[in-house]
């Protein structure tokens, strides 16, 4: 099978495009490269089954049929995309138009890799993919927010009114090995910091929650949404609910690191709680997370040890 990842440079796109290219699919990717890294891609190259294009999907561009498309591309960290805010607006408004005019012309399916940002700062808990959500329309937030509607927007309109086959996904946090170091989020934020013993750093109280996936199990929930007939949004993610607090505990513990810890404000709009209601991806796809934090924090970890050589 055909397949193209836009963004497939990246943190999860990279993993994504090695997990098809294992199951034996001829992948093309599109990256600008401002947060991702071809040295991301290395082993997919060697696999013989890859392509790569240098290609800001905003642009439009000639590129040959697809069976399936991928549309990742987008600056997922708060710290990239608030640096670059129209070009993060523009990546999953024009951009998804682009690839779903593309997927028409081609008769491609396209997965939309949302996020639970969608959500805000949800007043409903845990998240429901009925829930509509509590957006700031213009705050700082608002670039990769409001431009992630707007994309789900766009595929269901495609959807309804050329009978494209769109798939929607709510990706929650996810982490693993090949994140950016210097991505901003807090799993590679507070594992760099127990790393070098500098202060860990903690906005807030520390006791707003998160919920952290593994970078295997969001893939794979990717491609199971991909290769199933649902075409409403579907969250990604782990339901498993910790506070920020307990995060940096484990992962001090993890790293036997001898830092201290810092609380410092909340950005604004940060959300207080963020947790997943994953009943229908359990339905539809009969898919829920496998990797426990705990494991999952060692391989990343391990790999952030690695990386800091």
């Amino acid at each position: 099978m055909k397949v193209l990842v836009t963004g497939g440079a990246g943190f999860i796109g990279s993993h994504l495009t090695k997990a098809l290219i294992d199951s034996g699919n001829e992948v093309t990717v599109i990256d600008n490269l401002s947060s991702g890294n071809r040295r991301n891609l290395i082993e997919g190259t060697e696999a013989g089954r890859l392509s790569f294009l240098l290609q800001d999907v905003v642009d439009r561009v000639m590129l040959p049929g697809f069976d399936r498309i991928y549309h990742l591309a987008s600056l997922a960290s708060p710290v990239f995309y608030q640096r670059d805010p129209i070009g993060t607006a523009l990546s999953n408004s024009a951009g998804t138009y682009n690839m779903l005019v593309h997927a028409r012309e081609n008769k491609s399916r396209i997965l939309f890799a949302s996020t639970s940002e969608v959500y805000g700062n949800p007043l409903q808990h845990p998240q429901q993919e009925s829930y509509w959500g509590n957006v700031n329309p213009n705050g700082i937030r608002s670039c990769y927010d409001e431009s992630k509607r707007f994309g789900e927007s766009l595929m269901m309109d495609f959807h309804r009114q050329y009978g494209i086959e769109t798939r929607i996904a709510r990706i929650f946090n996810t982490y693993g090995p090949g994140m950016n170091l210097n991505d901003g989020r807090v799993v590679p934020n507070f594992i760099l910091q127990a790393l070098t013993n500098r202060p860990i750093t903690i906005y807030g109280d520390g006791k707003q929650t998160r919920s952290y996936c593994y970078v295997s199990d969001t893939v794979w929930g990717l491609v199971n949404l991909m290769n199933s007939d649902f075409v409403e949004p579907v969250n990604i993610g782990n339901p498993r609910e910790i506070t920020v607090l307990e995060l940096v505990q484990k992962i001090k513990g993890l790293t036997d690191s001898k830092s201290e810890i810092v609380f410092t404000p909340l950005p604004e709009d940060d959300p207080v709680r963020r947790c997943p209601d994953i009943s229908r991806a359990q339905r539809v796809l009969s898919w829920e997370p496998e990797v426990s934090l705990e494991e999952g924090l060692r391989k990343t970890i391990d790999w952030f040890k690695l990386a800091l050589n």
